[in-house]
């Protein structure tokens, strides 16, 4: 019994001191293994203990149980001593010093197609127009046969369309806003819009995209003529483009529009004599326009024997395109920080 006393206080002694320099739970748990476990120096001594008498057993065994409850005991310490310098740790490592100046993030810039489309709807409010909108997965009876293109109508052909079904598509123009707009307003006077937004046509080089950006505008009212809609339009040229800027109208075809005209701006680069941009000619084509045809106006739920109306759209593309100086409107879709910046 004496030599296990020895022992047992030996297995005391050099745990307890080893308990004292462990650094970290992996340590602790592996000297509880080595001390408690299945072969472990305390699990040893007490196999040893068939050697004693009946009387000296259960005294042995008090003083094991003794020594086993200190160690459970120091166990727990030294655990919560543990975490919470691995917290302190931690907090050490993740301390923020308030002292130091802030990370200044990069100002964004704004695209220059959200610029245009502001600064057109802009020009337009001022005259008295408002803002529309309508939706963009349209049905063909308002991006066609409301405006006067039925289903056999040859100037379908003039537009490349995505179809999602025989009946549904991705609009491609801005124009069903017009008829959506008169259908709920018909009879008030007068019908006074913008309708600005994304359109789509399977086209793809530097010139076109397959989606794109219109912005439509209507104007219906009784006594409404063409010297109005030149007017309109000249005064939004000299605001976009500049002062000294003129325009002209040439006859056209819309089937939406009788009579129908394109629009052309006299040149922003040379101011009418002819350069590279204008192709020598001294105007820029901007826009489509027209008088609003009876049959849209019906469609719509309009007398055109009563009212009449005037009609315009254009690209925003094309005009940030001539605005700015930009050759490729891919450019304008690339998402490259080095382009954006320059606005």
């Amino acid at each position: 019994m004496i030599s296990l006393k020895a022992e047992l206080e030996r297995i005391n002694k050099e745990t307890l001191h080893k308990l004292d320099q462990l650094k970290t739970m992996e340590e602790l748990q592996d000297l509880k293994v080595k001390v408690m476990g299945k072969k472990g120096s305390l699990t040893a001594l007490l196999k040893q203990m068939g050697r004693l008498s009946p009387e000296e057993r259960p005294i042995m065994g008090q003083m094991v149980n003794e020594v086993r409850a200190k160690f459970e005991e120091a166990w727990e310490a030294k655990a919560k001593q543990l975490d919470q310098l691995a917290l302190s740790a931690r907090l050490e490592e993740e301390k923020i010093d308030i002292t130091l100046p802030g990370i200044r993030l990069p100002k964004g810039n704004q695209h220059p197609l959200s610029m245009v489309i502001e600064e057109i709807e802009d020009i337009f409010l001022g005259m008295g127009f408002t803002i529309a909108e309508g939706p963009e997965i349209e049905t063909d009876y308002y991006n066609f046969e409301a405006l006067n293109l039925p289903k056999d109508h040859p100037a379908r052909d003039m537009q490349d369309t995505f179809f999602i079904t025989e009946d549904i598509l991705l609009r491609t123009q801005t124009s069903p806003v017009q008829v959506r707009t008169m259908e709920k307003m018909k009879p008030e006077l007068p019908v006074k819009i913008i309708a600005p937004g994304k359109v789509f046509r399977h086209d793809d080089d530097a010139t076109h995209s397959p989606m794109f950006h219109q912005v439509e505008g209507l104007l219906v009212d009784r006594g409404i003529r063409m010297s109005d809609l030149k007017g309109i339009l000249l005064y939004f040229s000299r605001q976009m483009f500049g002062e000294s800027r003129e325009i002209r109208l040439r006859p056209s075809f819309f089937p939406f529009t009788e009579p129908s005209a394109e629009v052309d701006v006299s040149c922003m680069l040379c101011g009418g004599e002819g350069c590279r941009l204008c192709k020598n000619t001294g105007w820029i084509e901007i826009l489509g326009s027209g008088m609003v045809h009876p049959r849209v106006l019906e469609m719509g739920g309009y007398n055109p024997q009563e009212v009449t109306g005037f009609a315009f759209g254009m690209g925003v593309e094309r005009i940030a395109m001539l605005k700015y100086g930009i050759e490729d409107m891919r450019l304008l879709f690339d998402n490259d920080i080095r382009f954006l910046k320059q606005f």
